[in-house]
Parts: C-alpha cells; sequence; structure tokens
C-alpha cells in the first residue's frame, strides 16, 4: 500500500499515475486519457466505458464505502466496464479526486456522499464531457445526476418500531454529517415515530466523521447517558461501536446500509438495508445505453431489491413486525406518500394517506 497524503491507493493492474493522484484501478489494464479537451468515450457504446468512483472511506468498513465499491464491482462484471476506485478521500481533495479521473476519459464518475456536491459542481464545470453522479446528493446539471435512496421511507418504517420499543419515550438519531440525505432520513425516523407516539422526544447528533470508532462510541454513550433508549445511527466503519455500546448498555439501536444483526443481536431491531451497490450498478448502465439524464434518481421501498429492512431482532414483537410490513407494503402501494410541506417556515416532507 502506498500512501499519499492523507489517502490511501492500492493498484489493481498496471500502475496509473496522475499528476496528483494514484488511482485504484480495479479493470483489466489501458492507457489513460490525459487530455481533457478530447472527447471520452461515448456513453451508449461497449467498447471503452470506464467507471470510477470516489469514496470518504474505506472499501472494508462493511457498510457504505464498501458498497459502494462493490457497486462498480458489478457494473464490471455485468457491463463490462474498466472501473477504478479512490478511497479515504479527505474534503480538500475530492474536486482533484474527480477532476483527475475525468482527465483520465473515465465516462461515469461516482462521488460517493453528499458532502461531495460542491466538488462534483466544480468538476463537472471544468469537464463537460464527463458524467459526474453525485451519491446521496442534491445537485444537478447536463452533466450531473443526483443518485438518491429515499432514506426517509425506510426510516419512517424503523421509527415506528423505535416508538413502539421505546420505555424511556426518547429517541436518539445518530449520524456522521448533517446534509440532505441525512437530515431527510431523520425527518423519517420522526414522522414514523410520532405517528405511534406523537409526544415522543427525539435528538439528534452528527459526529463530523463517519469511520471515527472513538467519536463514535463516546457520542453514543452520551446519548445513552441522557436516557435515550433506541439509537438510529448511520455509520461508516464506527457503526459497530454504536451498536455495541447499544448492546453494553442494554438499549436497542438500528442497523443501516447493511444487515447489521450478528453485530449485536441483543441490541438491533431491525436494519435500514441500502442496496446502494446495486443502485450505481443500475446507473453505469444507464450510462452505458446512453439513457443517463441529468436529473435526481429517487429509489425507495419500490425497489425492494435496493431498499428493504433487514432481519428483525428477535425482541421485535410479531404484531410489530406485522404492522411494519403492512405499512412498508402501503407505501409501495402509494397509499402512504411523503410530500414536499411547510413545518415550522421550513420546507420539509410529510406523511400523507390515500384519504387525506
Amino acid at each position: 500500500m502506498l500512501e499519499i497524503g492523507r489517502r490511501k491507493f492500492l493498484l489493481h493492474g498496471s500502475a496509473v499515475l496522475s499528476t496528483s493522484l494514484l488511482l485504484k484501478a480495479c479493470s483489466n489494464p489501458t492507457s489513460m486519457q490525459t487530455d481533457s479537451n478530447s472527447p471520452n468515450p461515448i456513453a451508449g457504446s461497449s467498447e471503452g466505458f470506464k467507471v470510477a468512483i470516489a469514496l470518504p472511506g474505506v472499501i472494508s468498513d462493511k457498510a457504505w464505502n464498501q458498497a459502494g465499491y462493490e457497486g462498480i464491482n458489478i457494473a464490471k462484471e455485468k457491463l463490462g466496464a474498466e472501473t477504478a476506485y479512490v478511497e479515504q478521500v479527505a474534503q480538500p481533495d475530492q474536486a482533484e479526486a474527480l477532476s483527475d479521473f475525468a482527465r483520465r476519459g473515465f465516462n461515469v464518475v461516482f462521488a460517493h456522499g453528499g458532502q461531495f456536491d460542491a466538488a462534483v459542481e466544480q468538476a463537472a464545470a471544468q469537464f463537460p464531457k464527463t458524467f459526474f453522479v453525485a451519491v446521496n446528493g442534491s445537485v444537478n446539471a447536463e452533466n450531473i445526476a443526483a443518485l438518491r435512496i429515499d432514506h426517509l421511507q425506510a426510516s419512517y418504517l424503523c421509527g415506528i418500531i423505535a416508538a413502539s420499543m421505546t420505555k424511556s419515550n426518547r429517541l436518539a438519531y445518530l449520524a456522521g454529517q448533517s446534509f440532505e440525505a441525512t437530515l431527510q432520513e431523520l425527518r423519517g425516523f420522526e414522522l414514523g415515530a410520532k405517528s405511534v407516539k406523537p409526544n415522543v422526544q427525539i435528538s439528534s447528533s452528527f459526529t463530523g466523521d463517519w469511520n471515527d470508532i472513538a467519536k463514535a462510541k463516546e457520542a453514543a454513550l452520551a446519548i445513552i447517558s441522557s436516557g435515550t433508549d433506541v439509537i438510529y445511527q448511520w455509520l461508516d466503519n464506527s457503526s459497530p461501536a454504536v451498536l455495541q455500546a447499544a448492546s453494553d448498555k442494554g438499549i436497542y439501536a438500528f442497523g443501516n446500509t447493511t444487515d447489521q444483526l450478528n453485530i449485536a443481536p441483543k441490541a438491533v431491531l431491525t436494519s435500514a438495508l441500502k442496496r446502494i451497490d446495486l443502485a450505481i450498478a443500475f446507473l453505469a448502465e444507464q450510462a452505458k445505453n446512453g439513457q443517463i439524464k441529468g436529473q435526481t434518481y429517487d429509489l425507495g421501498l419500490a425497489r425492494p431489491d435496493i431498499l428493504n429492512l433487514g432481519k428483525f431482532g428477535q425482541m421485535v414483537p410479531e404484531a410489530l413486525q406485522k404492522k411494519v410490513l403492512s405499512t412498508k407494503q402501503a407505501i409501495i402501494d402509494r397509499k402512504i406518500t411523503f410530500e414536499s410541506c411547510q413545518e415550522g417556515g421550513k420546507e420539509t416532507r410529510c406523511m400523507k394517506t390515500a384519504s387525506t
């Protein structure tokens, strides 16, 4: 492993060295384009189709970053794409990481997290012939698509479970950073919980880091000491620390992104399964077929292969499981929807039923 600045890069295939980054090439070695003014291979062509991803964390986190990495691997296997990735991209390095892929002629570059939005806009403006996908992002342009899983739908279901299981009437949401996707997830958790107990108390905290285990454990213990007995967390490499802290203190928690029941079976009620790998592969295929557009792609429970719930913990009563699964089907059937509304002078989303 080579270390350049704060980022570590592994090589797969031939060595490819740019002016500023050593990229992880996950495909057959080919010569890379370095002239940003020459056209990239056209989306829709089966020859020379190249997909890359920039990740904020490590591919071994068994959560968000690993899912992103696996997404381009699916594209490699299914589409025959040449793929590359770079991990542990710090915020100051985001624009350069994305630009470097564009210089090398990658057709589609995924920026894996809403924290990349500003960098995506910067790189896309400089490289109009490269298509950028802001995963969990909120930006669009002619050559930018936002790929979002509708986190609110799954967190709404988890909110129902949390409010039904709490004894202290105190719930908490814990994530790495505050941006559109995490705020939507928090909103869904609140809506679901308050649909069961309108007076339930819900706090929210952001550690500022998705992978710092010490910070995550410290935050979890602080939340637990406040009397909270259910935590909905969205973290990456540090996620197990929160789940284990919950288990050690005898409270409940939710897994996120992958099914994390096995990490802390006495604590995990269920997990919000987000197959972002399949979503990434789906958009890569759209790009290869020349069908990708500069718009927001929202994928929710109607795509159970992409968004779903994991296994229920043994502590979740069967009647509650049935209620949650019935509610999930109502969302899929659009008997329950989440529409834009104003609340407290701010734009948000509110739950509506087919009869309202």
